[in-house]
């Protein structure tokens, strides 16, 4: 556990990884009461310029409303700051919600080499097609179209797993498929399965 500090999730929405990233915090804290945390998650970057209404907070929810990425620059830059002023040699670093394109795995991937982070465990929460949808369908706004849906399914197909796939056969980073359709703490098991091996 010692050497696996740095964890990576993918899922699409409605796959659980927010949860799953809670579970392992906590079941890091257990293990060790000290440890510290720093997340490479974008999402919460945006909802600050967003509320806090700076300018770039009004494009970006204009292009969000409208279902769209955000753009590579703004996204590795919120990441780069954060790290930049809250990463220490001991933290555990969890990126979640990021990369979500192939431009942000190659900057993610120099900011792992910077910090010379290795084995990396990317935890990628696996679920169908049919079952992502009707989750979507459960979480999105009364004004969500089932065409809309369909494009952000499409959208994470075509651009957040290649994300993914990108780490494919590098050293020092492992992929790990998991079973998202199972319960909650069922995902979170064979979460910590693979951390224990």
């Amino acid at each position: 556990m010692e050497t696996q500090k740095t964890f990576i999730f993918f899922g699409i929405v409605g796959s659980g990884k927010g949860t799953q990233v809670s579970l392992l915090q906590k079941y890091i804290k257990e293990k060790n009461p000290e440890a510290s945390f720093v997340f490479a998650s974008p999402g919460n970057g945006y909802r600050k310029l967003i509320n806090d209404s700076y300018y770039t907070g009004s494009i970006v929810k204009e292009s969000l409303d409208k279902g769209y990425l955000q753009p590579d620059f703004l996204t590795n830059a919120l990441v780069i700051s954060t790290l930049a002023f809250e990463i220490k040699e001991d933290s555990f670093l969890i990126a979640d919600g990021y990369p979500r394109t192939i431009n942000q795995s190659k900057t993610f991937e120099e900011i792992i080499n910077y910090y010379g982070r290795t084995n990396i465990n990317i935890f990628y929460i696996e679920v169908g097609k049919e079952e992502a949808m009707k989750r979507m369908r459960l979480r999105a706004r009364t004004d969500d179209t089932d065409e809309g849906i369909a494009q952000r399914f499409d959208e994470y197909v075509n651009n957040v797993l290649p994300a993914m796939e990108y780490f494919k056969n590098k050293d020092d980073f492992t992929i790990h498929s998991i079973n998202g359709e199972q319960s909650i703490n069922q995902v979170h098991d064979d979460i910590v399965k693979i951390l224990e091996k």
